[in-house]
């Protein structure tokens, strides 16, 4: 991609400053910034398994865009010129190179892993690609470390089942998003423990956290389904967040009591 004479957003910086470094791009602080917002509650713990991170690659890009799986996810996560897309465990790029072209030189990519090897791979990777239309940035296990009010579209494809605390993961996450914004999931529909997550216990886990599915359908050619969720109405305190369950994969997942009083008799 080109590089453009117009200033770029704050919180992005020159791709060749990223390879120089090899660290992530300077990012200005939002005004209440999410790493450093105290909390006063405990956030519940994930009520299911947590598959290990194995691998910065899911696949080949070959193979993927064979199936053209990058397109399709983007068409149905409506992907746009313009847009502000944060690409949660962006591992090796395959999406965050292909939302660079997407989103266009109007657009913004925010690439944020947990890993700093693999960060600063992909730093590497955008600077030689001369891709100035993105960021890279070290997330932490519990909070992907997003500014607010900034996206459009957040996805996280292959990786939620990943995440070890997922009730603050979403909680944090969730003021990045803009008005009308969502959050894109790709994932099989297995146990989390075989790198999947039953879409049940998804939607019931966005759920305790304030978010709302607006649709979800089948897509094979990502190896499972894609579902879109928005944030709707407060964000909850985190004591108030009862954590999910499911026992089988093709089962409902449930709340689960937040104490002994709230068992049923």
């Amino acid at each position: 991609m080109s590089k453009r004479g117009a200033p770029m957003l704050t919180w992005l910086a020159p791709a060749l400053a990223l390879a120089a470094t090899a660290c992530e791009a300077p990012v200005k602080a939002p005004a209440a910034n999410r790493t450093e917002e105290k909390v006063e509650g405990r956030f519940p713990a994930a009520d299911r398994p947590v598959a290990t991170i194995v691998s910065a690659r899911w696949s080949t890009e070959e193979a993927r865009d064979r199936v053209k799986e990058g397109a399709t996810v983007m068409d149905k996560a409506g992907i746009k010129p313009g847009m502000t897309v944060a690409d949660i465990g962006a591992g090796e790029g395959y999406y965050t190179i292909r939302l660079a072209a997407r989103v266009g030189e109007d657009g913004r990519v925010l690439a944020e892993d947990i890993v700093p090897e693999v960060r600063d791979g992909l730093a590497q990777r955008v600077a030689r690609e001369r891709l100035d239309n993105v960021s890279v940035r070290l997330g932490l296990p519990e909070d992907p470390r997003l500014p607010e009010n900034s996206f459009d579209r957040i996805l996280m494809v292959h990786m939620y089942h990943e995440i070890a605390e997922p009730y603050e993961f979403l909680w944090r996450m969730r003021p990045s998003l803009r008005p009308g914004g969502e959050v894109i999931v790709v994932d099989a529909n297995r146990a989390t423990e075989n790198h999947g997550t039953p879409p049940a216990l998804l939607e019931c886990e966005f759920a305790a956290v304030g978010y709302k599915l607006v649709r979800r359908e089948e897509m094979p050619s990502a190896g499972g389904y894609v579902a879109a969720f928005r944030a709707e109405g407060d964000r909850p305190k985190p004591e108030t967040i009862r954590a999910c369950r499911i026992d089988r994969a093709d089962g409902p997942a449930m709340p689960q009591p937040r104490a002994t009083g709230d068992m049923p008799d």
